[in-house]
């Protein structure tokens, strides 16, 4: 007798992955999507309804990507073909679509093809379900954790509609954790663990809005939990020996959240490098969302640096394109390039303080109209009303510069820009200078003699 032709036992259910075990069994099940399916949102509406057209599923890892698509096929009445597009070929590609055209024609019915990874399918294999999707014959539903406008066939994309899903916060992933733990059937509720909400919310942390990540470290940790009293119990220190990582001190929405950026920003600031990735590393190890530090040095660099050094902001920029591209933790570094760059870079906050006058005039002074000398004039009856008279073209002047003033006539002479001494805005106060005097010669040349 063969393995194979022994009876086959049944599986233990505590084999089976968490993540897996506890997937949502009902649209309301599912956590921190309600953007998307909430009560009365389209997509919504369309499942209920099994009026589903094709669409595309674009969000992080963990996020209920194959859920909903896994939900879809329970509520549906149509034939459901689920591909991988790691294990999946052309040839298997034009089978099923052969098939879903035979079963539209002989039973009127459509097939739900979903495409895991669609974006790991080159262009030839993602052609081959564009007749399929046009005639009608199949609904597309593809997920994907990259931009659909790059990485998907631009035809088939525009007979899709696609759907956004965002990481989960902190709060969906503790209600995830908790419901695990609680449930005695799919889940540990069995073994009665014990793990306080500061626990979970590590957890969840860690995850950084991927549920199946978290429902992993909670298996994890409950199998090698101590047991006291018959109960396994998880506590910060389990958790850090399970990750192998300190449990930071941090709370994305409380005070440390903020004094960890206030101390990154105040120490790029004062030019110290060692503090700035220091308390930078701070809240990455701890666990903080890398496009909200991406956005704190895009801000840094147009607020504190300014046009000291203009090619500091298109180093931030490039920063949280980086960590958007690469992700955690492969985008640490280039979020930690930025600040060092910010840090050692010349100083300035005129623009900053710039905009904060000219904001404040405008709010406070008269909203006087648009010189006439600087409207545009497309109209006979707009240049029979002066539009545009008495505008001199820039590029006409020999330097370049007209002497003509262009804030109303209440503001003239009103300077809300004023470059420092440091970095770039040495020559760029030198040029204003320049242009200062050249504008005073040639408003006195023009003015008539009194």
């Amino acid at each position: 007798m063969s393995l194979f032709d022994q009876p086959a036992e049944p599986i233990d259910p505590r084999t089976i992955p968490l993540p897996e075990r506890m997937r949502p069994r009902t649209l309301d099940q599912v956590v921190g999507q309600d953007e998307v399916i909430g009560s009365g949102r389209p997509l919504r509406e369309m499942i209920e309804r099994d009026l589903l057209q094709s669409i595309i599923l674009w969000g992080p890892p963990g996020t209920g990507k194959t859920t909903l698509a896994r939900l879809i096929a329970d509520v549906t009445r149509a034939e459901f073909v689920a591909f991988s597009a790691v294990l999946s070929g052309i040839k298997e590609v034009k089978e099923v679509m052969a098939a879903a055209e035979l079963r539209r024609r002989r039973l009127g019915s459509r097939t739900i093809v979903f495409i895991d990874e669609i974006h790991r399918f080159n262009k030839a294999q993602q052609d081959a379900f564009l007749p399929r999707v046009e005639a009608g014959d199949i609904v597309l539903i593809g997920a994907t954790t990259e931009n659909p406008s790059f990485e998907v066939n631009a035809a088939l994309l525009s007979r899709s509609k696609v759907f956004v899903l965002k990481p989960l916060d902190e709060g969906a992933i503790v209600t995830i954790l908790r419901r695990a733990l609680e449930d005695e059937e799919r889940g540990l509720g069995r073994e009665h663990p014990q793990a306080s909400d500061d626990v979970l919310t590590q957890i969840a942390r860690f995850a950084n809005g991927d549920a199946r990540v978290a429902l992993n470290v909670l298996q994890l940790l409950v199998a090698s939990a101590p047991q006291p009293a018959g109960q396994p119990c998880i506590d910060s220190a389990l958790l850090e020996r399970t990750l192998q990582r300190k449990a930071l001190l941090y709370d994305k929405g409380g005070e440390e959240h903020f004094n960890l950026i206030s101390a990154l920003h105040k120490s790029m600031r004062n030019s110290d490098p060692d503090a700035a990735v220091y308390w930078l590393a701070r809240m990455v190890e701890a666990g903080e969302d890398p496009m909200y530090i991406a956005r704190r040095i895009v801000r840094f660099a147009s607020e504190d640096i300014g046009n000291a050094d203009p090619q500091a902001l298109a180093i931030a920029l490039a920063a949280r394109d980086a960590a958007h591209f690469l992700g955690w933790p492969e985008a640490n570094t280039a979020l930690a390039q930025a600040a060092i760059y910010m840090a050692t870079a010349p100083k300035s906050n005129a623009v900053y303080t710039a905009y904060g006058e000219a904001a404040d005039s405008a709010q406070r002074d008269v909203a006087s109209p648009v010189p006439l000398h600087l409207r545009n004039a497309p109209t006979r009856l707009m240049k029979e009303l002066d539009y545009g008279k008495g505008y001199r073209h820039a590029h006409d002047e020999p330097e370049g510069v007209a002497g003509m003033d262009c804030l109303p006539e209440n503001l003239h002479g009103r300077e809300f820009y004023r470059p420092t001494e440091r970095g770039f805005e040495k020559e760029i106060k030198r040029r204003l200078d320049g242009w200062k005097e050249l504008k005073r010669r040639r408003r006195e040349r023009d003015e008539p003699d009194s």
